[in-house]
């Protein structure tokens, strides 16, 4: 396997490090004699798991590898699973087509993308960027808008700037918006616990008014959850009318009530404008998400696992791969606990076959591996508590030792401000996520999505989003006996060829917009003029 480089980002500007495994003998021969005793170590233990349920050994290690019998394996699940939505496969198809000359056309115009290359691939602007707040935008306000955002800090984030930009198209005054209180996690975080209040009504001046609160003597206000996934003229037709009529409207949701296409591009770059430059992080935890940084990086690259398997989503998707009897009782009663998690029955084995849960941290193990992630890279876990704790990470931990989460790098004062807060504590997994050299989500969370497309907007920045359909089918096939490890590992490579976060346009699917891809995980008409070309 051709050796893949990832260069470091942020402040270090040391020369190209590599995280993902080529040629064994090569890799062999640029480690020091430490690290070969880490790793030989490691891979006597992984020769002990083998014969385990998670790593059972098919095959002679010294049998040849038949690349058309591999290559026709995952051509032949891809194929059966287009068939079941051709929509899809013609869409699939063109972007496939188009992202090849993208990628020749990338070549072809590097000099228009002179200043953009030279904004740094990190969230931490250099001092000599800053500039004074943008001149004050004055216009005649139709009215109020207050909002209610709902969920986590990354579904949440989303919604903000989704509501900026709707007050700036009904010319209304916007109040800081409202943290969802009341959401499974219980965080009490107001506005300006998380984000830079000041910075977030200065940046936007120019093109709508921000207020701390609402004045005292408007109306009581009209409230509405806007339709979900609305084009602009939704807003226009129903919601601007409303607001001329009661003058101050309250949004009681603010998930997704934006399309993702077919907004007028302007409006789409405000989206863009709000995400990567007005919601800052407060000072606080922008300083400690950058200690986390500066540690890691001190021991050389790192890969962000964001390893999405805490019990809020077990027990919302149904998902129960590896739980014992006890455990899926629990989950499945939390379920029912909550009134807002709508589906109730839900059969796990179907789901994780269709791609739908979770990879659980045994497959996770065996993804990496299979995708040649050294085991001896710094692994950093973007999550909260990993349900069943270390004895699900048990697997996980042997293959890659080099495992690391916030709380084993800082001193528990420096954790304690953001404890009882998670979304503070999700803010720096973000900040860590962004920075990192490969971020590699084991689900399409809201999370996952959002610094997709963040790491896009700071130089695509790569990112390996797993084909989790593809991967149960191949795990599973393993774990059978029908493929060896070999066939295994390069039926894995080949499936996942050329998923790194590259360019490539936003997948359209008139009518499903659940399916199609979402507009903060690709903002393309944010990125470098390549891109935007392409549409």
């Amino acid at each position: 396997m051709e050796k893949i480089k990832v260069g470091t980002f942020g402040d270090d500007q040391e020369e190209s490090k590599i995280l993902i495994r080529g040629d064994t003998n090569n890799n062999n021969n640029n480690n020091n004699n430490n690290n070969n005793n880490n790793n030989n170590k490691t891979h006597n233990k992984l020769a002990e798991l083998q014969e385990s349920k998670y790593y059972s050994r098919t095959g002679s290690s010294g049998s040849n590898i038949k690349m058309e019998k591999l290559r026709s394996l995952v051509i032949r699940y891809l194929k059966a699973e287009k068939l079941k939505s051709l929509n899809r496969l013609k869409l699939w198809a063109a972007a496939s087509a188009t992202t090849a000359l993208l990628l020749c056309a990338w070549l072809l115009q590097l000099n228009n993308l002179t200043e953009f290359l030279r904004q740094p691939g990190s969230m931490f602007p250099s001092s000599r960027h800053q500039i004074g707040p943008p001149p004050q935008r004055v216009y005649e306000s139709n009215g109020f808008l207050m909002v209610s955002t709902n969920g986590g800090l990354n579904q949440m984030r989303a919604g903000i700037c989704d509501m900026v930009t709707i007050a700036r198209y009904l010319n209304a005054t916007l109040i800081v918006p409202e943290l969802d209180k009341t959401s499974f996690w219980n965080d009490r975080s107001k506005f300006e616990d998380v984000f830079d209040v000041d910075h977030f009504i200065t940046s936007l001046r120019d093109e709508v008014q921000i207020l701390k609160k609402l004045p005292n003597h408007h109306n009581h206000p009209f409230s509405m959850p806007p339709v979900s996934w609305s084009n602009i003229s939704y807003y226009d037709k129903v919601v601007l009318p409303r607001m001329q009529k009661y003058g101050v409207l309250h949004f009681t949701k603010t998930d997704s009530r934006l399309a993702n296409n077919g907004i007028p591009l302007e409006l789409q770059k405000l989206r863009c404008r709000v995400n990567y430059k007005a919601l800052k992080f407060t000072p606080r935890i922008e300083e400690t998400g950058r200690k986390i940084v500066n540690l890691l990086r001190q021991n050389g690259p790192f890969v962000v696992l964001h390893l999405r398997y805490e019990m809020d989503m077990l027990a919302f998707s149904g998902c129960t791969e590896g739980c014992n009897g006890k455990e899926i009782e629990e989950l499945t009663t939390l379920r029912y606990a909550y009134p807002w998690w709508k589906q109730k029955e839900i059969d796990s084995v179907r789901k994780r076959r269709s791609g739908g849960c979770p990879l659980t941290p045994e497959e996770t193990a065996l993804a990496l591996r299979a995708l040649d992630i050294d085991p001896g890279t710094q692994i950093y876990i973007a999550a909260g508590d990993i349900y069943g704790g270390e004895r699900r990470l048990a697997h996980l931990r042997l293959a890659f030792p080099h495992l690391i989460k916030k709380e084993t790098l800082l001193q528990p004062s420096e954790l304690e401000p953001f404890r009882n807060h998670s979304n503070q504590m999700a803010a720096l997994d973000y900040i860590v996520s962004l920075e990192s050299d490969i971020f590699i989500p084991t689900h399409r969370g809201n999370m996952a999505l959002i610094v997709e497309g963040h790491r896009r907007y700071l130089g695509f920045k790569p990112t390996v989003v797993p084909n989790k359909r593809l991967l149960v089918y191949l795990i599973d096939q393993y774990r059978n006996g029908s493929l060896s490890w070999n066939e295994f590992s390069q039926a894995v490579k080949t499936g996942h060829a050329g998923q790194f976060g590259s360019p490539t346009p936003r997948l359209e699917i008139p009518g499903k917009p659940k399916e199609e891809q979402y507009f903060y995980s690709n903002p393309y008409e944010c990125l470098p003029p390549f891109t935007q070309r392409s549409s």
